[in-house]
């Protein structure tokens, strides 16, 4: 078996979240466990790792059992950078103070046979 790294309290917290929601989500449905099980193509043991929050299910999983939630979605938008506080304000700090015009150079066209 793979041990799985310690984890930060706060990571924690949100994992064990996640499954709560997850089992609330399928409760709400009204969904058994097998047959969650069976339309995210994992065992029960597994769903109730999910359920449980625990940081050795893959992501893949979670994702499929958020897509026969319904919730797809919700994943696209976890990193989503219009949503990213802190990155959004270290690019806002980079904004240059001032923009200078490019100057171009004109040259003068001659007329043909002039030269």
């Amino acid at each position: 078996m793979r041990s799985v790294p310690p984890l930060p309290l706060p990571v924690k917290r949100a994992l064990a979240k996640l499954g709560e929601d997850i089992r609330n989500a399928r409760l709400r449905r009204r969904i058994p466990t097998t047959i969650m099980a069976q339309r995210a193509f994992i065992t029960r043991p597994t769903l109730q790792k999910v359920e449980r929050g625990n940081p050795g299910v893959s992501l893949g999983i979670y994702a499929t059992i958020l897509f026969v939630l319904g919730l797809t979605q919700r994943v696209a938008d976890l990193a989503d950078a219009r949503t990213d506080g802190v990155g959004l304000g270290l690019e806002e700090e980079r904004l240059p103070k001032r923009i200078r015009s490019k100057r171009t150079r004109t040259r003068a066209i001659a007329p043909k046979g002039s030269q």
